[in-house]
């Protein structure tokens, strides 16, 4: 790819947004069929370019190692082939879910005659910042053709050369389906100041859906003149209540924070009531060591275990993406509650219990996109909800809140039918 001087980088932008642009009209006007279509023959290119995918990234894994980066960003950077597969495997679920786009989503004759509809729409030109997950090449651009949008990419510089190659496959899904391949495009460049240049693309990106790290969420926050779709950091928390199952609890809490240690819904706090420190919290404490994570431990959970980690204030407050876990004692669930609300991200947050009123109490109190009642906070992930894939989670509470799929990436407009009735 040819470089790009930092001066020549807003005219760049500028291009992509004006393509993008007259991408979305296509898009908008297509039929469903036809971008089903694309989303197969995108998934059938990741499959037939596997070798060049893998050697993309083994180029990026290398210099990942070099930069230091950590066992759990390396993890998230890794693409073989099983995740190759799953990536054209998601573009195939994303086919297969219904067309959001045209659907009528409210119906109503007013007495004067008029018919009013509510129509799903899609946003336009969609602008997604993200770091070293190279599958979200494949995930974001799938989403938003199957939901009629065109979307701008911006991978992190961790993930370039595997990114690359991922678009190259989509650019060959949209040519043989006969979509313009500008309907996804990823910029063509590391330099940040392309993310600056994004921000402020008013006339031509409608939404910046920014997912990352706590540092990017807060310059994208702080510069974007364009709407966003916020995804905060993961600061999740799993409660093990004092009428928890023992066996469920620390099954449970085992694969919420060790399955992956690097994705945002991985538990980075476990509350534990008071009532089940000693008879469950020894045995749980004892499963995340012996799988390799470092325990970090307030007073009492210190006194169970002499291997665990004194915690400090920060450890509260912290989003790991590694085989680290802080763990409270709290007295019962309404303790829990308060302290998700004052050190939470409003991400995802568990409770593990066998009483209904408990879980209904922390279900119906928590304030979060997503809540669970006995079940790993790691299924906080739009293809386990059924939704094929996501975008992120968002944090936020405006037009949409937790997973981000393809009715998430749309909008409605109002379609009136009449026959010439004037207003008196």
């Amino acid at each position: 790819m040819t470089a790009i001087t930092r001066d020549d980088i807003r005219a760049v932008m500028d291009n992509i947004g004006v393509r993008a642009k007259a991408a979305a009209e296509t898009l908008a006007a297509s039929s469903g069929e036809s971008r089903n279509r694309a989303l197969m023959a995108c998934a059938a290119a990741l499959r037939n370019a596997e070798a060049s995918i893998i050697a993309a990234n083994a180029k990026d894994m290398a210099a990942g190692e070099q930069k230091g980066l950590s066992g759990a960003m390396l993890d998230r950077l890794k693409l073989d082939r099983g995740r190759i597969e799953a990536m054209a495997r998601g573009l195939e679920d994303i086919a297969e879910l219904d067309d959001p786009v045209g659907t009528v989503l409210a119906d109503w004759a007013r007495p004067n005659g008029l018919r009013i509809q509510r129509v799903r729409v899609p946003l336009g030109v969609i602008g997604i910042i993200y770091e070293s997950r190279p599958n979200v090449t494949a995930d974001a651009g799938g989403l938003c053709l199957k939901s009629g949008n065109a979307a701008i990419l911006r991978g992190g510089s961790e993930s370039f050369h595997s990114s690359t190659a991922i678009m190259e496959c989509l650019a060959k899904g949209l040519r043989d389906a006969g979509l313009p391949e500008t309907c996804i495009q990823m910029v063509p460049t590391t330099d940040r100041a392309a993310v600056g240049a994004m921000l402020t693309m008013t006339e031509t990106i409608d939404v910046i859906v920014p997912r990352g790290g706590k540092s990017l969420i807060e310059r994208v926050t702080a510069e974007s003149k364009v709407p966003l779709f916020k995804h905060l950091e993961g600061i999740c928390h799993t409660y093990i209540d004092g009428d928890a199952d023992p066996d469920m609890a620390r099954r449970v809490v085992l694969n919420a924070k060790m399955r992956r240690t690097g994705i945002c819904g991985a538990t980075e706090t476990v509350l534990v009531d008071s009532r089940a420190s000693r008879a469950i919290l020894p045995g749980v404490i004892d499963d995340l060591i012996a799988a390799g994570c470092e325990v970090r431990g307030d007073t009492e959970t210190q006194s169970l275990d002499e291997r665990v980690v004194p915690a400090d204030d920060a450890d509260w407050d912290t989003e790991y993406l590694d085989a680290i876990v802080a763990v409270k004692v709290v007295d019962g669930v309404e303790d829990a509650i308060e302290h998700i609300a004052r050190h939470g991200s409003q991400h995802t947050e568990a409770i593990i219990t066998a009483n209904p009123e408990t879980a209904e109490t922390f279900l119906n109190r928590v304030d979060s996109a997503i809540v669970v009642w006995n079940a790993s906070t790691q299924f906080a992930d739009g293809g386990e909800f059924g939704m094929g894939a996501e975008i992120g989670i968002s944090t936020g509470k405006l037009h949409a809140r937790g997973p981000v799929g393809v009715e998430q990436l749309t909008s409605f407009k109002y379609v009136v039918r009449g026959t010439g009735q004037t207003r008196p």
